[in-house]
């Protein structure tokens, strides 16, 4: 093993998910294509061959932020589809996770958001086109056993609601700050009002 691998294998985990952190920042700012490795270094305070000490690319550094937050994306997302619940409590549980993953990967959020749809075509981050398909298909079928339940209005076009519902959520990382003055879940509910009560059979 080279000395530049053991110094990658044996760097610290913090400090690791420190440079994450900004990288993450920088790139949802700057935009993938616009940041370079020195612009990493620069704002995570180190030169930039040091930062190879910890990571080999930027591309090596955007895979772990994407992989992370959607590995605990998932996380949540499973459990609350493997506790079949009905449908409308399904889609209040996916929306609070989601709005708890935007508080907790926020700048990783923002770049899924703008660069997921170039960064598909390249190997390494095919796991995102994957990762979409799950993610629509969790949707779409919950919307369904909403509408076939009489839970959810019968005239809804299925696809533009999850587009809608996808789209509204995901976009509060462009405006959301973690510690301000209204928690993820509260975000959540007041989401969840404005939504349900265009969506809910009417009574």
């Amino acid at each position: 093993m080279s000395t530049k691998k053991k110094s990658q294998v044996n760097a610290s985990p913090v400090r690791r998910r420190e440079i994450l952190g900004t990288a993450a920042e920088v790139f949802a700012e700057q935009g993938y294509n616009a940041t370079t490795v020195r612009k990493i270094a620069d704002h995570a305070g180190m030169l930039a061959g040091s930062l190879y000490y910890h990571f080999d690319s930027k591309e090596s550094m955007l895979e772990e932020i994407l992989r992370t937050f959607l590995d605990e994306l998932w996380d949540g997302y499973d459990t609350v589809l493997d506790a079949e619940l009905g449908p409308r409590e399904t889609l209040e549980a996916l929306v609070t996770e989601s709005f708890r993953e935007i508080d907790r990967h926020r700048a990783a959020v923002a770049i899924y958001q703008k660069e997921s749809r170039q960064l598909v075509a390249q190997e390494r981050f095919a796991f995102l086109a994957e990762s979409q398909r799950k993610f629509e298909k969790a949707w779409l079928s919950t919307l369904e056993r909403g509408v076939a339940g009489e839970v959810f209005r019968d005239d809804l076009d299925i696809r533009l609601t999850y587009r809608f519902v996808r789209d509204t959520v995901w976009v509060a990382a462009s405006w959301y700050r973690p510690g301000g003055q209204h928690s993820p879940d509260e975000i959540a509910r007041q989401y969840l009002s404005m939504v349900l009560d265009g969506i809910a059979v009417r009574r």
